[in-house]
């Protein structure tokens, strides 16, 4: 059955960071695109930033521009979001998803999702 799983989120201070995984298994990473979401209290679940299947090309939004990187293994079924100078405006639950086609910020089109991942910037 295909599942993603999120780890590694947490409490950290503003200006720390944040290394986020995302695992999948039951299905073939290498043929999937694989993007961030994020969704704080009372807001839309938006996306962060997206890496083609082969990990060819990148794509951040303006708010992860900078800070974030993301990377893939397909070898290891693995996809890593590191997030640096975090602000208490990052505070979100991070979800990770794929997709068969390109990179796109609609999320609609991501057909596996995982359960997502706390991550809390506050001192």
């Amino acid at each position: 059955q295909p599942q993603l799983v999120e780890f590694g989120g947490g409490l950290v201070r503003p200006g720390g960071s944040l290394t986020l995984s995302c695992e999948a298994t039951g299905f073939t990473l290498e043929y999937y695109s694989i993007g961030w979401f994020r969704q704080a209290p009372g807001k839309e679940r938006e996306s962060v930033a997206c890496i083609s299947s082969s990990g060819g090309r990148t794509f951040y939004e303006r708010s992860a521009e900078g800070r974030f990187t993301i990377s893939r293994d397909n070898v290891k079924s693995l996809v890593t979001l590191v997030m640096n100078n975090l602000t208490p405006e990052d505070t979100a639950v991070y979800y990770c998803a794929a997709q068969e086609n390109y990179c796109s910020s609609y999320l609609s089109l991501y057909k596996y999702w995982g359960q997502g991942t706390q991550v809390t910037v506050s001192s």
